[in-house]
């Protein structure tokens, strides 16, 4: 594992040494719906507002699944059905639907890039990535098949 952490600075080094650096601006702008949204290539007729402030970054990223409480983001029946949230690019999402038919898990999946209905539930979901699994009341981002598990078969 340090050695890949050494390989992924060292990667990000010579790319950033190597690149020219450049300063990106970011503006805010209320489209005619009154939907509030943020870019940096907003359209020719929008008022904008400039948005300032400082870059942040991760200096590592937990490949273990999150699981938590979906009560926060939004209400849902009560259900044991799987629901997957997917895109057809997604290894993580491939690989969870080989997890649920190996060992014969029904689930929906719903792909947000070919469905509008899809992406309009992602968003109310505020989806930041995928696969988002919905297994009953609880909500998983990502995949993990031991977390899975987990909740799915309620082991510990």
């Amino acid at each position: 594992m340090k050695k890949f952490h050494l390989f992924v600075t060292s990667l990000l080094l010579v790319f950033l040494t190597a690149s020219p650096v450049s300063h990106g601006q970011l503006y805010k702008w209320v489209d005619e719906q009154g939907n509030v949204h943020y870019g940096d290539s907003p359209p020719d007729n929008a008022k904008l507002k400039r948005i300032t402030g400082k870059v942040s970054s991760y200096t590592s990223v937990s490949v273990e699944a999150f699981v938590y409480d979906p009560g926060n983001i939004t209400k849902r029946q009560k259900s044991t059905k799987v629901v997957m949230y997917s895109t057809t690019w997604c290894g993580y999402c491939k690989q969870a639907a080989k997890h649920f038919r190996k060992n014969k898990i029904p689930f929906v999946e719903y792909d947000i890039e070919k469905s509008e209905q899809a992406a309009k539930e992602y968003k109310k979901l505020n989806g930041r990535g995928v696969p988002i699994i919905l297994i009953g009341d609880q909500r998983m981002n990502g995949f993990s098949a031991s977390s899975f598990d987990r909740i799915y078969y309620g082991k510990s």
